[in-house]
């Protein structure tokens, strides 16, 4: 996916970039290759592929929430900064906050921050589930982009989201996921209203965003420890 056919398709979408969100994609992508050079961000690394699998896939989650509100939405395991860097760019009314739990990252996307010019937009360096112990039902909509198992997802995002606020795993083929995580929607009080499935532009690989909402407060004891929520899934 060219820059021309990036604009393109979000352009059918009416999202339409100015300049600045434009150039900011840009200085991103290549504060994204500097970085990586240093330490292992992405495998993706072609400009077209970056656009196509990492930008644009991370849009795709306006599909499930509307991003022009002015929500705080929280990104767990943000990793080189997908998702939640890109829609701070293309909706700046978010307030965001990023969750890494490797140092390394976190002042890479401290940098990016700065150098973009991003305001409103937090970096915190935490386990999702050490940060979750702490910090409950603050964020409108958390998200997370190919990160663990959706089990242990729900149990580490629920206690932070609000109560009627709402988690968006954004995932690929997620079906089996979906079958083991029943105990884990009754338990932390959740409810699927929303899946929604579709093909990447050009490549066609699959993408399904879940739209969970929070029904009530989570009960203290979750998030468990990280061993425990691996050893003794919900």
């Amino acid at each position: 996916m060219t820059e021309e056919e990036f604009y393109e398709y979000l352009k059918k979408e009416n999202i339409i970039l100015n300049d600045k969100q434009k150039q900011q994609l840009d200085t991103f992508y290549h504060l994204l290759l500097a970085w990586n050079e240093k330490m292992n961000l992405t495998r993706i690394t072609e400009k077209k592929e970056v656009y196509l699998k990492h930008f644009y896939d991370s849009l795709t989650l306006h599909n499930a929430y509307d991003l022009t509100q002015p929500i705080h939405l929280c990104d767990v395991g943000t990793g080189a900064g997908f998702p939640g860097i890109v829609l701070k760019i293309v909706f700046p009314n978010l307030k965001v906050t990023l969750i890494d739990s490797l140092q390394k990252r976190t002042n890479y996307l401290k940098d990016v921050i700065a150098r973009l010019g991003l305001t409103n937009i937090t970096v915190i360096h935490s386990r999702g589930e050490d940060y979750a112990k702490k910090n409950r039902e603050i964020f409108d909509v958390v998200t997370a982009r190919a990160v663990t198992n959706l089990n242990a997802l729900l149990e580490i995002c629920a206690p932070m989201t609000k109560v009627n606020g709402y988690i968006i795993p954004m995932k690929a083929n997620v079906e089996e996921e979906l079958k083991s995580a029943k105990k884990a929607f009754s338990l932390l009080h959740l409810t699927l209203v929303n899946k929604i499935c579709f093909l990447l532009p050009i490549e066609n690989s699959t993408r399904t965003l879940l739209v969970i909402q929070k029904n009530q407060k989570t009960d203290f004891k979750y998030p468990r420890h990280a061993n425990e929520i691996k050893k003794y899934p919900l």
